[in-house]
């Protein structure tokens, strides 16, 4: 039996880990604490699990193996220094810390007390974008030379949000360091070591933080890759586009379709609809539980995690310096 606590209801998707832990076999959430008491103890009725108002009471408590780390982004670093050297094993919301310096510090701790760390990149087990790594790695499109993602909602302008989302000191951002992970981090997986990163951001709705951004980043391979995000567009359908030398890929869009035209692939006068697609990867969250308990592998871990806030970090320097970052 793996027993779990859940460190914080603070993120949106806290609700969404907790039932998926309580589908499982042989997991149990046996605690919770939250930096906000009242809103920790109605949750852990809700779970049937003990609340502690003290991290470190929970962490000492025997019936916790594993923690689900959805604090604040700013108390990441803290947190899960704290349940690491604990010797508890990790599961986190993106982004891993708002700086790298914290995200090394994570990293050195996890590794020093052992422990198993995953990240949620959700995008990364879907088979669309498995077959869009599959193309890239097997050059079905040449050499890549663009590279576009675009993810977003409309959370701020039909106020679905909470409001916590929207302070900076928080959450390191807005909409960027937020749904804006999901292009980042498939940007990297794709496209290799970024060379340089150009921000560009404003709040429509007038909110402290950005609603509306868009950063390019350049890669050490020469290829380009536009990130765009924001929470102020109803009817956004999740949009990769890979553009190579011999071909182009699109992947979603309006009709949730992998399009494929290429001078590698049989059929190249005409757009192929890619139906034979690879099997999608287990969840973050399956991932983690069945490594802790049986071994198996993680498909993203400490490193995914600090290659994501390297991006972030640049990113966020680049609009607020208002110049191009290099890495």
């Amino acid at each position: 039996m793996l027993n779990v606590a859940m460190l914080s209801k603070w993120h949106v998707h806290a609700d969404d880990y907790a039932s998926q832990l309580k589908r499982m076999e042989d997991v149990k959430i046996t605690a919770v604490w939250d930096e906000l008491p009242e809103r920790g103890r109605l949750w852990a009725k809700e779970l049937g699990a003990a609340f502690e108002e003290d991290l470190q009471a929970l962490l000492r408590r025997p019936d916790v193996d594993a923690v689900v780390v959805d604090a604040p982004t700013s108390l990441h670093a803290e947190v899960m220094i704290a349940a690491a050297r604990a010797g508890k094993h990790i599961f986190t919301e993106k982004v891993m810390a708002p700086t790298v310096a914290e995200c090394e510090a994570i990293a050195e701790a996890v590794r020093e007390n052992v422990v198993l760390f995953c990240i949620s990149f959700p995008h990364r087990t879907f088979p669309s974008n498995l077959f869009a790594k599959k193309a890239v790695e097997e050059g079905l499109l040449g050499d890549i030379t663009l590279l576009r993602v675009r993810n977003a909602h409309s959370g701020a302008v039909d106020n679905w949000l909470p409001a916590h989302f929207y302070d900076a000191r928080t959450c390191g951002g807005g909409a960027m360091i937020d749904l804006g992970a999901h292009p980042m981090y498939l940007s990297r997986w794709l496209l290799g070591k970024p060379k340089s990163i150009t921000s560009m951001f404003n709040s429509f709705t007038g909110r402290p933080v950005e609603d509306n951004a868009v950063s390019i980043i350049e890669f050490e391979n020469k290829a380009i890759g536009i990130v765009e995000t924001g929470f102020v567009t109803p009817n956004s359908p999740f949009s990769l586009e890979l553009y190579g030398t011999e071909g182009t890929l699109l992947v979603g869009g309006w009709d949730n379709a992998v399009k494929l035209k290429s001078r590698r692939w049989p059929g190249s006068d005409e757009w192929t609809v890619v139906k034979d697609l690879p099997q999608a990867l287990p969840s973050a969250m399956t991932q983690w539980v069945e490594a802790i308990l049986h071994g198996s592998k993680i498909h993203f871990g400490l490193e995914d995690g600090i290659q994501l806030t390297q991006l972030m970090e640049g990113a966020y320097k680049s609009y607020s310096e208002g110049r191009k970052v290099d890495f």
